[in-house]
């Protein structure tokens, strides 16, 4: 049995100077769910959440955007992932039906302690989607993040990186 000797020798790397060490990231992709706002009364109440995208992957046509979307547009943006994609799509937080039966002593869904909770758990979800290489070559996952208003009617297709 012939001798092997491990290589200990260091791989030799290009000297990294102040720009690489604190410039921006060479690819980042930055979405935040904030500012909740419940619109409406009674049965036509619903909450809304601001959606914000910073990137600078090429693949999105808009470096920043800001959008608003309410919990059906994140059942609508799974549903299509999960209809035209390969990708696993993480499930969302739940319908929180307990919540919603009447006469229950506080504002229900629209509680601020749920509201935060379930804004934190929409962030999360989202991040892990727009996260995924094949998830943003999704038309749906682009018009989610930058459209002002949804086409639910659209086309599904591929984005086509510039």
């Amino acid at each position: 049995m012939a001798d092997t000797i491990a290589d200990t020798r260091r791989l030799f790397s290009k000297p990294q100077n102040l720009n690489d060490a604190y410039g921006p990231p060479s690819n980042f992709l930055e979405i935040d769910v904030s500012n909740p706002e419940t619109i409406g009364v009674g049965r036509t109440r619903y909450t809304t959440y601001e959606v914000r995208l910073k990137t600078n992957l090429p693949i999105f046509k808009l470096k920043e955007s800001s959008v608003r979307r309410r919990y059906s547009d994140f059942e609508w943006l799974r549903a299509e992932l999960e209809r035209e994609s390969k990708v696993v799509v993480p499930p969302l937080p739940g319908k929180a039906l307990f919540r919603q039966l009447p006469f229950r002593g506080d504002d229900g869904i629209y509680d601020d302690s749920f509201v935060e909770e379930r804004r934190q758990s929409l962030e999360q979800f989202l991040n892990k989607v727009a996260g995924h290489p094949l998830a943003q070559n999704e038309r749906c996952l682009h018009m989610f993040l930058q459209d002002e208003s949804l086409d639910k009617s659209y086309t599904p297709s591929k984005i086509r990186q510039a």
